[in-house]
């Protein structure tokens, strides 16, 4: 039997983690402090897969919402292998998180931070575990995309790393094994360019559309850098725009003013309906 996944955090990437390793066989026991939340996202995952089924036949939703369990609690995550840890990009919430899983999981349990911008090797200090802590930066949607960033904090064991390159081999997703730096490779160049995008709407140089348009006819991104933005979540670009300043202490990532206008406003992107777009 496979073994079980706790993952932490049931919004738009504990939803795609849930479904990825659900999908595969795993057994996932979804956890947030939001029942509302956790039935939203038994729904989404429902309507995705049921997308997906009418392109691969393969694809048997009611086998894999089985694989699926839902919770309130964390003491259900008492037996689990894996933790993959989605909660809000805050330090002092992730901290907390990692103090309640402390007291619950078996020892053996390996912690995943699926972080984007926080170091690996601070967040393994909240734990007596910091071997067994290692980033595993998803991409989203994390159904559709074969790939993870995989950071190694300071003490992260080569049999962590090892055992994770392996169950994400399981899942289809291939890696790239980085050193732990805040915002590591990919949030570090990429909040830079949503940064800078939010800053030519700011100084009134172009739309939102024509800058999409220009990065991707220009570079052959599938995705404009403020497409992204609206569908990570202002909010969350954000939060790691923060971290990167607090960490680098690099004026390069102060934030544009017009995201925290737009965040202020409740304008998050996708999933408030409107950000530099609407949807």
């Amino acid at each position: 039997m496979n073994k079980c996944i706790g993952v932490i955090g049931a919004g738009v990437m504990g939803r795609g983690v849930s479904q990825r390793f659900a999908e595969f066989g795993y057994r996932v026991i979804l956890v947030d402090i939001n029942q509302e939340i956790l039935a939203s996202a038994v729904n989404e995952i429902k309507r995705n897969l049921k997308f997906a089924s009418m392109f691969n036949k393969k694809v048997n939703i009611d086998d894999v919402m089985k694989n699926i369990i839902t919770s309130l609690s964390y003491d259900d995550l008492k037996d689990v292998d894996y933790i993959v840890e989605n909660v809000p990009e805050d330090e002092k919430i992730k901290q907390n998180v990692y103090k309640k899983l402390e007291q619950i999981c078996k020892k053996e349990c390996i912690y995943m931070a699926n972080t984007s911008c926080i170091p690996i090797t601070l967040l393994g200090s909240f734990t007596k575990r910091i071997d067994k802590v290692i980033g595993v930066h998803f991409m989203n949607p994390v159904p559709l995309k074969n790939f993870a960033e995989v950071i190694q904090g300071r003490r992260t064991s080569k049999e962590t790393i090892e055992i994770i390159g392996s169950l994400l081999k399981d899942i289809g997703i291939s890696i790239e094994v980085i050193n732990d730096s805040a915002g590591f490779v990919s949030n570090r160049l990429s909040h830079l360019f949503m940064n800078e995008a939010a800053f030519l709407v700011y100084e009134n140089v172009a739309t939102p559309k024509q800058i999409d348009n220009i990065f991707k006819k220009a570079f052959g991104h599938k995705m404009g850098p403020l497409e992204t933005a609206d569908l990570i979540g202002l909010d969350t670009v954000l939060d790691s725009l923060r971290i990167l300043y607090d960490q680098y202490e690099d004026s390069k990532f102060r934030a544009c003013p017009l995201l925290k206008l737009m965040v202020n406003a409740g304008e998050l992107g996708r999933k408030e309906g409107k950000g530099f777009y609407e949807y």
